[in-house]
């Protein structure tokens, strides 16, 4: 008997472009792909950071975030049209920001910058930090009647401050201390 399964490539990209979920082909090129690729790099390193091993609740925190990552990449894969509602919803953002007010009166409070560093967990959650502000960046330049809906544009902006506060968080809970910045004087 011959077993059946679904392929993984398709060879419609051979030619250097995709389709978005809305039906849309784009170059592979196109600042919409580049900013959901690199939020699917992101994702990657949360994983990276749930495989290093970190404390309650960061770890479950890690995992609901690449749950909604891959949420917010839907939503940059998607031309949202008049009369249809992204996945991250003002709930997902008041949530986000919640979590954040939650984490900050947990930690001592800092007065200068902090050296990403520390668990190997806390550094993972710091590189997937920077690149969620690289995928940002790379969102914000999708302009014109196509550009990305408001309400991942605000989640995505609260992603990296998130990130900062777990990495400091999961510190905290491992009992790792933190390296300021102090600047030169």
């Amino acid at each position: 008997m011959e077993e059946s399964f679904m392929k993984i490539y398709t060879g419609t990209g051979d030619h250097g472009e995709t389709s978005l979920f809305s039906g849309q082909r784009v170059p592979k090129t196109h600042p919409r792909v580049a900013a959901y690729g690199t939020l699917d790099e992101m994702n990657s390193i949360l994983g990276a950071a749930v495989a290093a091993g970190p404390c309650e609740p960061v770890r479950t925190a890690l995992l609901n975030l690449q749950r909604r990552t891959f949420d917010l990449c839907a939503d940059l894969a998607t031309v949202i049209q008049p009369g249809q509602s992204p996945r991250i919803t003002g709930e997902t953002v008041c949530h986000i920001e919640q979590e954040m007010d939650r984490i900050t009166e947990l930690l001592p409070e800092k007065n200068s910058f902090v050296l990403p560093g520390g668990s190997r967990a806390a550094c993972q959650i710091h590189i997937a930090r920077t690149v969620a502000r690289r995928a940002e960046r790379e969102a914000l330049a999708v302009d014109g009647p196509a550009r990305i809906s408001r309400t991942p544009m605000v989640y995505l902006n609260r992603l990296s401050d998130y990130l900062y506060l777990l990495a400091r968080y999961e510190n905290h809970l491992a009992g790792v201390d933190e390296e300021d910045w102090l600047p030169k004087k």
